[in-house]
């Protein structure tokens, strides 16, 4: 059967209220950006349902483009017919008849939007129904789980017919939900929390700091590659590389080794967020995942956050490992995240870590030294990159000219 549009679903779009509107919208750019490659298609969209007009493009090649998609709950190949009862009766038997195999059930769902319809949901039933038994030979009807699921959608301007429901990523439109910071290092919990807050409508901008020569250019590469992944979601990603060398150095010789790794991540999250207001985002989303190492119990958090008002979003707080790592082999980040490229989180890690930090401690170790200079420093000399799938980087400057 070749389709010629495809119908997708709101999920949780459907339940917003006056501002659906802004929602939609934000999912048909979604949409859009997902299927350039595709330069026929066209995107129509309403209140209630969007529609993908394929106009000779590969239907299951875009169905693959979808399915990653946040905001979309499920989505139909299906065909648009005249609003006529024989008209209704030949594509119904066609497209089923297209899908049928000796021995399989089917059942029909109707739903009548446009009540002036002349036949009503028995009526469909009852007349599409009786049609497809008398010219399908072995064909029976099964109301729980049938092999074939035959929608028929009755609207004000067509009819339309599908066999397939294709679940989709859920979630909300990216971009629907603000902008927030993720602090992104080269492991494997912080792209997947990139990841679950975009699958919440966030758009997200990355922080990576980066400490050479203590950490390779392979290490940037490999964080880069992780952006590339994430870039794919919305068609491109900001990432800022901070030089973190001489932070990462006075906190070695200022602060006592077992409190460095608190002063570090005070430190990060103190550059975050200027760099989060300098880009007028809302939030700072990290990987943390609440007792995973030392800087993650809830006494080190308490300490950390001590820096900054702004909210911290913990996507994985409550997640284990194993659940983390299944899902970045889902969106393949996993190998990325496993390339042996130390970056500056892991290579200052001292040999005891402080697990139950004191914040009044972690204080006056710090006021021995002013660290303002250092991270205004750090703020000013943030290399910017536009990081998109097709390999290509520009300076956040070439992006305005």
């Amino acid at each position: 059967m070749e389709y010629e549009r495809i119908l997708i679903r709101y999920g949780e779009i459907s339940t917003k209220g006056r501002n659906r509107n802004q929602f939609v919208e934000k999912l048909r750019k979604s949409v859009r950006i997902a299927l350039a490659p595709f330069p026929n298609i066209k995107v129509e969209a309403s209140r209630d349902r969007m529609y993908v007009l394929l106009n000779g493009e590969n239907c299951e090649e875009v169905i693959g483009k979808l399915k990653s998609i946040f905001g979309i709950q499920s989505f139909s190949p299906a065909i648009k017919v005249k609003r006529d009862i024989e008209v209704l009766k030949q594509s119904s038997l066609e497209i089923v008849r297209s899908l049928f195999k000796e021995g399989q059930t089917f059942k029909i769902t109707p739903k009548r939007s446009d009540k002036t319809f002349e036949l009503d949901t028995d009526g469909i039933n009852q007349t599409i129904g009786g049609h497809l038994l008398k010219n399908i030979p072995g064909m029976k009807v099964k109301v729980k789980n049938p092999d074939i699921n035959l929608r028929i959608e009755v609207r004000k301007e067509a009819i339309y017919l599908s066999c397939e429901t294709i679940q989709g990523a859920g979630g909300l439109p990216v971009g629907s939900g603000g902008k927030a910071m993720l602090m992104l290092s080269g492991g494997i919990d912080s792209p997947v929390a990139g990841y679950m807050a975009m699958k919440r409508g966030l758009e997200i901008e990355a922080v990576h700091f980066f400490s050479p020569p203590f950490t390779s250019e392979r290490s940037k590469e490999k964080v880069i590659d992780l952006s590339k992944k994430l870039s794919e979601i919305y068609g491109s990603m900001t990432l800022h590389i901070v030089p973190f060398t001489d932070i990462q150095q006075t906190i070695a010789e200022q602060i006592p080794e077992n409190y460095s790794m608190t002063s570090t991540r005070r430190m990060m999250l103190r550059i975050t967020d200027e760099i989060r207001k300098k880009h007028e985002g809302l939030a700072i989303i990290t990987g943390e995942s609440v007792g995973q190492v030392a800087s993650q119990t809830l006494e080190s958090m308490f300490a950390i956050n001590e820096v900054t008002n702004t909210p911290i979003l913990r996507p994985l707080i409550t997640m284990d490992k194993t659940d983390i790592i299944r899902i970045a082999h889902e969106i393949d980040t996993l190998e990325i995240s496993n390339r042996p490229f130390e970056d500056c989180c892991t290579i200052f890690v001292p040999a005891s870590p402080k697990t139950k930090p004191k914040r009044e401690k972690v204080q006056h170790y710090e006021s021995f030294f002013d660290f303002d200079p250092l991270i205004h420093e750090a703020v000013q000399e943030t290399e910017t990159l536009v990081i998109k799938p097709d390999n290509k980087q520009h300076s956040e400057f070439s992006e305005l000219f």
